[in-house]
């Protein structure tokens, strides 16, 4: 999900789908080392968009990564490692976390899947799995393993307001909690049935053997035919997550942007013992961040894009669009953005686009509402 990183010149990997997506009429692009679905002939990010949020898309995201640490008190090795508190959640259960330098900088956001005590499941982002795994392997006690399976497991979303319908059709479990998981089986494979998700609908992601991915791609787009599923690709996905506010690694986080200035405290264990960049992090909270990400909607025809300098009401430079894009649900354009952190909800801003002076108002995400958590 690093898309600024990750959009590299050099992509060597195809999904385990690729012949699907080439059979689909995938637009390719290079993202994370990785050939990937941008879009789809017929569709179009704007159509993609609208079907996952008015009915149901399926997403090929097998570029994120995947690694497995195991052995005697795996879990509290990776509590002591990433942000949140994994010791809040019972096997079975997934939740969302970070990795930091010692300086508080974020190295990637992950989701850690919490198997049994003695095994927790990672999905990082697809540039950032092997400097993961190296920072794992290195603090790791001898006893407990930290392993890449990146190539070794292919990764599928479900998202959308009938995607219960359509895993329900292919077979699969729905239903189950927001952010936990259940195992099941299609076509004789394993599959990790998640709910969670990056668009903000209800949905849910699927881990499976590469083996097997076409086989269970197969099914799902059978089982979403009556729903009128969608396949989508990297664009709708940004668009997706952009409207919901979700971060993205490389543009709203980096190892130059802390969660408490990315205001994602609520995915640190504050109370935990320790963590990679605790003491960074506590002290920056204690003394309160020099910027904050805020949303930004704009008030005419303007269109922000990553890198554009925010202005306060006095045309003085007040921050930088993070991320920026045109909103299909809301046809307007939409940002995150790193600002002062007088610039609260409601402030009037600008933001220079196209050597013009745009107006926008601070917003607090989500950008439209989020059906995620749904019971």
């Amino acid at each position: 999900m690093n898309r600024a990183a990750e959009l590299s010149q050099d992509a060597t990997r195809v999904s385990p789908l690729h012949d699907r997506h080439v059979a689909a009429g995938a637009k390719f692009a290079p993202f994370g080392g990785w050939s990937m679905p941008l879009e789809y002939a017929g569709a179009g990010v704007l159509a993609e968009h609208h079907a996952v949020r008015s009915a149901v898309g399926i997403f090929d995201v097998s570029h994120l990564g995947k690694a497995r640490v195991s052995g005697p008190g795996a879990a509290e090795f990776v509590n002591r490692c990433l942000t949140a508190d994994l010791g809040k959640l019972v096997p079975g259960q997934a939740q969302y976390t970070l990795i930091c330098t010692d300086e508080g900088g974020v190295v990637d956001d992950l989701v850690a899947y919490l198997v049994r005590p003695e095994e927790v499941f990672l999905i990082p982002n697809a540039a950032n799995g092997a400097q993961v795994v190296q920072l794992l392997r290195a603090a790791a006690p001898a006893d407990v393993t930290v392993i890449d399976e990146h190539d070794a497991h292919a990764v599928l979303a479900v998202q959308g307001p009938h995607a219960d319908s359509v895993l329900g059709g292919a077979g699969l479990p729905s239903g189950h909690a927001y952010m936990s998981f259940v195992l099941a089986e299609n076509a004789g494979a394993p599959v990790i049935v998640c709910r969670t998700g990056y668009t903000g609908e209800r949905g849910y992601e699927l881990v499976t053997p590469s083996a097997a991915a076409p086989a269970l791609w197969d099914a799902l787009r059978v089982a979403g035919e009556p729903y009128g599923m969608q396949p989508a690709g990297l664009g709708a996905r940004d668009t997706l997550r952009t409207e919901m506010g979700y971060p993205l690694h490389g543009q709203d986080l980096s190892p130059s942007i802390t969660p408490v200035q990315a205001r994602l405290g609520w995915a640190v264990g504050w109370g935990k013992e320790t963590f990679f960049g605790a003491t960074a992090l506590r002290a920056e909270k204690a003394a309160g961040p020099a910027r904050l990400l805020r949303g930004l909607k704009a008030v005419g025809r303007g269109i922000p894009r990553p890198g554009m300098t925010v202005l306060d009401a006095d045309g003085e430079p007040a921050g930088v669009v993070t991320s920026g894009t045109f909103s299909p649900t809301l046809k307007t354009g939409i940002a995150l953005a790193l600002l002062r952190p007088d610039l609260t909800e409601g402030a009037p801003v600008a933001v220079e686009v196209r050597r013009r002076s745009e107006g926008f108002v601070v917003t607090k995400p989500p950008f439209v509402s989020a059906g995620v958590r749904e019971p």
